[in-house]
């Protein structure tokens, strides 16, 4: 019992003196409370709404009215035809759309357009869209029914057949990727500190970022043999649509690779154990790529503040992107902005990487 409890006394202190590991095991399990208890919302909010209304009248303006009235919807446009609206869709701009016949006080059909990439949130914009036209008939029928009648026509784009893995696919190859990537390379960094080989390479004739790069190659590949592997399996076995270019999706998933590297290199120079850069990566990457990406939870269902924080996690770009590329057939001309931002966030990952080696070594 003594040897026992000596042994439990030395593991205790160990533990206290690896300070960045214990605020790790402090840290985690709240943070995890903290995210998912904001992150998991089954309501979906902040639906960005298109009017397309060629003949505005009393009738067709109460019905807008209706939807902003009800906090849930948000009208970013109004336009008189549907030449615009396909863009609307494509840059990611509008979540649905209400194209409205003339003379609705009369009644006649509306046309409800909903972005189905999620399924599920595409399901449920649908019924609330669906709910508040009903309302609105049955108010303006009056008691005795009137015969005015507005029958909704539902529209599902992008995944009309509303197939769950359609959305799931593209955010897996995130969370792929990040596994590869940076969760590897930070453990394997960080194992060769702890063995010191890390600090021979520091002293040699190798510049820092020449270490990061021989570091990563391999990883590189292996990422990039992982992107192939997980598209040829969405394609052939589930079925995955790619309505847009191929070789986009290769190049944005090796740029993503790349950061994802980036910041395993990161958290490896910043830690002081293997341990410690294991639970790092895992805290500070695959966490937030799970939760905060939008990959199984609606971003804009999260509270304001969060919806915030989760710009600064790259998946979520890199998942706007696939699902623009897989599922919207869009290009360049509208990722572009998703795409210079990824870029930026790899650009100041590698830097601060690259000076977290010279500090080393200094």
């Amino acid at each position: 019992m003594n040897a026992l409890r000596g042994f439990i006394v030395k593991e205790i202190h160990h533990i206290l003196r690896d300070r960045q590991t214990l605020m790790i095991l402090l840290l985690l399990p709240l943070a995890q409370v903290i995210l998912f208890g904001y992150a998991l919302r089954t309501d979906v909010r902040g639906i960005r709404l298109v009017m397309v209304d060629p003949a505005p009248d009393p009738a067709s303006l109460e019905l807008r009215s209706r939807f902003t009235a009800t906090g849930i919807f948000e009208v970013v446009a109004a336009l008189p035809n549907t030449d615009a609206l396909p863009g609307y869709f494509q840059r990611g701009a509008a979540d649905q759309a209400l194209v409205l016949e003339p003379d609705l006080g009369d009644g006649g059909s509306v046309m409800i357009i909903t972005d189905a990439t999620d399924p599920n949130t595409g399901s449920t914009m649908q019924a609330y869209a669906t709910a508040v036209i009903r309302g609105y008939e049955h108010e303006i029928a009056g008691p005795g029914g009137g015969g005015i009648r507005i029958i909704p026509h539902a529209r599902m784009r992008f995944n009309p057949t509303l197939e769950s893995v359609n959305l799931f696919v593209p955010g897996l190859i995130a969370l792929v990727l990040t596994v590869v990537s940076a969760l590897m390379s930070a453990i394997s960094l960080s194992r060769e500190k702890e063995r010191g080989t890390l600090e021979v390479l520091l002293v040699s004739p190798l510049r820092p970022w020449q270490i990061i790069v021989g570091k990563v190659v391999p990883y590189l590949v292996l990422g990039f043999a992982n992107v192939l592997s997980v598209l040829a399996a969405a394609w052939l076995l589930f079925g995955v649509p790619f309505e847009g270019s191929v070789l986009l999706l290769l190049l944005e998933s090796l740029l993503f690779i790349v950061t994802s590297l980036a910041l395993g290199v990161l958290i490896a120079a910043r830690t002081s154990s293997q341990r410690t850069a294991m639970m790092g990566a895992l805290m500070g990457l695959m966490l937030p790529t799970t939760i905060l990406s939008g990959m199984i939870f609606p971003i804009a269902s999260m509270p304001a503040w969060l919806q915030l924080v989760t710009n600064i996690v790259p998946a979520k770009w890199f998942i706007l992107i696939s699902r623009g590329i897989m599922l919207k057939g869009v290009g360049l001309a509208h990722l572009w902005p998703e795409t210079l931002i990824l870029v930026g966030m790899t650009t100041l990952v590698l830097v601060a990487a690259v000076r977290s080696f010279d500090i080393r070594l200094s």
